[in-house]
């Protein structure tokens, strides 16, 4: 069974009606792993350190048969524990993250499917994570721990999220992003989850957050939750539409046609902006689409974790 074949088999539907995000997610990433044929977690954890002699009477799990065979003498691997990683997950939960498509979720819930799935793999590694949600401040925001009870706690968090509604919020991803730099006082992943569709689409004032967090030696990945093809290529009817502004109300009355061609030379150029600072700045940087299946994000984001832990 291929990676994408078993993810399809979750659906918008059981993710919304089911109410066990925290069992989905755990389908998910036990469908990962069968996906890769082997666990993509081997290594993350533990790594060799030195062989040492065998004791009688001990477990053999850890003998060396292969240097057994070659020298005819019996010694166990040793393994050193590494530092666990600290993972704090930022969800813009603004009103422009609260649109749906027709068939789908709308940024935010699959921003939170998402963060589902990214925490039970790191549950997996006993890693310590935190929570927080925000449009123009800082709604809540948990501690960073790694109990059963914490994990369980953030997961019903999530769960409650799903189905959050505010109305006319905007965002200030900046001013967040500089408290929480100013918080974490150990070295931890921050992992944002944000359409970028901000009041002030001046970059300046976003990346200087950034680069606090990265001053502050904290790795950054961003994942840019985007509905395509309707935010993208702007593909509406060729009929008059009415447009509202989800975060300040702002009422258009237009003919898309007549549109279409300056709105996506505008986006494309915002995102592009986006996109070659963060390359500038050495942060991962994740086109998050909704109309495709998480695993298109946790490959870089496994990737990012192992450069963390080894």
């Amino acid at each position: 069974m291929s990676i994408t074949a078993f993810f399809m088999k979750i659906k918008p539907e059981d993710i919304l009606n089911t109410g066990n995000l925290e069992l989905l997610a755990k389908k998910a990433v036990e469908g990962f792993i069968t996906g890769f044929h082997k666990s993509p977690f081997h290594g993350f954890s533990v790594e060799f350190a030195e062989h040492r002699q065998y004791n009688p009477g001990e477990d053999t799990k850890n003998i060396d048969w292969k240097l057994y065979g070659r020298t005819d003498k019996v010694y166990v691997k040793r393994y050193e524990e590494e530092t666990n990683l600290r993972c704090q997950i930022v969800i813009d939960v603004s009103s422009s993250m609260q649109i749906a498509t027709d068939k789908g979720l709308s940024k935010l819930q699959y921003s939170i499917w998402s963060a589902a799935v990214f925490l039970q793999m790191l549950k997996k590694q006993r890693d310590a994570t935190g929570l927080c949600f925000f449009d123009d401040k800082v709604i809540s925001n948990t501690k960073i721990a790694s109990s059963s009870r914490h994990y369980k706690e953030i997961m019903f968090s999530l769960q409650d999220y799903l189905t959050y509604q505010s109305e006319r919020k905007n965002t200030d991803t900046a001013a967040v992003l500089h408290g929480i730099a100013n918080q974490i006082h150990r070295r931890s992943m921050v992992i944002l989850f944000t359409d970028f569709f901000e009041t002030n689409r001046e970059t300046e004032a976003l990346f200087d957050a950034i680069k606090h967090l990265k001053h502050n030696k904290h790795e950054v990945m961003v994942f840019h939750t985007l509905h395509s093809p309707s935010e993208v290529e702007f593909n509406y009817p060729s009929v008059p539409l009415t447009f509202e502004d989800a975060e300040s109300g702002e009422v258009l009355k237009i003919q898309p046609s007549e549109v279409r061609e300056n709105y996506v030379a505008s986006i494309a150029k915002y995102n592009r902006e986006i996109k070659l600072k963060m390359s500038q700045y050495k942060i991962d940087f994740v086109e998050a689409d909704t109309s495709k299946t998480v695993e298109h994000s946790l490959i870089p984001f496994l990737v990012k974790r192992k450069k963390m832990t080894t």
